[in-house]
């Protein structure tokens, strides 16, 4: 019998999974935000995998929230994404994946680098993008925290150097070394404090310039930026980081910082 899929938010990026996956005969069960909690759990007791896919704002709500018939079987795929966030609501072994591809909407799906998926349904994942023309590749669970740290590096070097350069991620990265690279310097000593080790900055950097490269004109920012911002700026000052070249451009751009 193959696995019914369970999917928590159904916007962009979820309906590219449930596409993927009913591309490759897993039936779908979605719960939407005005879908009754007790009423999913009481029809659906025993899915597969559920799959958050909800923005990262909405994460941290969600999985405290989660039944606990669903825990033993979570995916997540949020950027700004640590063992962190999952860890503190329980959840042990998650699938992630570190969703290397953009849906916007009335667009289609826009690759950067391969997805790399880690853990249990790992496989599965994989093989439903692969279906639909998304390059993915399963990782060594390992290997996850290091390709979190490459993604969050990409996002917030892009989107908050992005507030103050706009272009795209060739123009911040190759026409303003200087300031990019400090940004992703004190971007890293957040990522540092969040892992609660000092990550690998050589290979997080080469992370960053293989998708800078794999999507040249990518835009820089977007309207995410500011919140990027600000949530880093919090993290700074509650771990005691110095980050003068965030606080300068959110001051640029009026933040509250």
């Amino acid at each position: 019998m193959i696995d019914l899929i369970t999917l928590v938010g159904v916007g962009e990026m979820g309906a590219v999974f449930g596409h993927a996956f009913l591309r490759t005969g897993h039936p779908i069960f979605p719960v939407l935000r005005s879908t009754p909690l007790a009423t999913a759990v009481e029809r659906n007791p025993d899915p597969g995998l559920t799959l958050v896919t909800v923005a990262e704002d909405d994460l941290h709500p969600v999985l405290e929230n989660l039944p606990a018939e669903w825990r033993s079987s979570v995916g997540l795929i949020q950027n700004e994404l640590l063992p962190r966030d999952w860890i503190r609501h329980g959840i042990e072994a998650p699938t992630v994946a570190v969703v290397w591809f953009e849906k916007k909407p009335g667009r289609t799906t826009r690759v950067l680098v391969p997805t790399p998926v880690a853990g249990p349904w790992a496989g599965t994942v994989v093989r439903a993008l692969n279906a639909i023309g998304i390059p993915a590749e399963h990782i060594a669970d390992d290997e996850l925290t290091h390709a979190l740290v490459a993604k969050n590096l990409y996002i917030l070097t892009a989107n908050i150097g992005g507030l103050r350069t706009q272009g795209t991620v060739t123009d911040l990265w190759n026409g303003h070394r200087d300031f990019a690279g400090a940004v992703a310097s004190e971007v890293l000593d957040i990522q540092d404090w969040l892992v609660g080790e000092p990550v690998d900055r050589d290979r997080a950097v080469a992370g960053m310039v293989a998708a800078i490269d794999g999507d040249p004109e990518h835009g820089a920012t977007g309207r995410s930026a500011p919140r990027r911002l600000e949530r880093a700026i919090g993290q700074a000052r509650t771990a005691g980081i110095e980050t003068p070249t965030l606080i300068a451009i959110g001051r640029e751009a009026g933040l509250p910082v």
